[in-house]
């Protein structure tokens, strides 16, 4: 989901509490506090020597004590965020992502926003490492670990990946 998208459903739901979903079915704390908007724009050379980049605008999520403190965060108050950020974040096109740390931080894909009793929800979804230069790795879609998969499994000693 991009950022247009999930202002449009901040700003249709003002009044719901933000519940954030993870995607094994367990909740972020209701009283996590959302720390930092940011700009996080990644450039980086594929196993297959090609240059891409990647851009995300990522919502920090934070709560100081395991005890509930009363805080809730409100669709409207979120939004309210967002704008504040306006000046770093360049195109509503970006892909949110939402940072949550239990015991390791992770990054996750925001998936879906849908209303439900209570609340604004804000299901996650996961990432997943891939090769992007299957056909300079010699690695046909689908396949797995299996005889002549991986990284450069196939590719000539003189060329191709890695």
């Amino acid at each position: 989901m991009n950022l247009t998208e999930l202002k449009a459903q901040l700003r249709a739901h003002t009044d719901l509490n933000v519940i954030i979903a993870l995607p094994d079915g367990g909740r972020v704390p209701v009283h996590y506090h959302i720390t930092e908007v940011g700009h996080v724009a990644k450039k980086f050379i594929d196993c297959g020597g090609t240059v891409r980049t990647s851009e995300a605008c990522v919502l920090q999520t934070y709560f100081g004590s395991p005890k509930d403190d009363g805080h809730r965060l409100t669709a409207g108050k979120l939004a309210k965020i967002l704008d504040l950020a306006k000046s770093i974040l360049p195109s509503g096109d970006l892909p949110v992502e939402v940072e949550y740390e239990e015991g390791v931080i992770s990054q996750f894909p925001l998936a879906d926003v849908t209303v439900e009793a209570g609340g604004l929800v804000l299901q996650l979804g996961l990432k997943h490492t891939d090769c992007l230069a299957k056909d300079k790795c010699g690695i046909a879609d689908g396949d797995d670990e299996g005889e002549g998969s991986g990284c450069c499994a196939g590719a000539p000693a003189s060329g191709g990946c890695c």
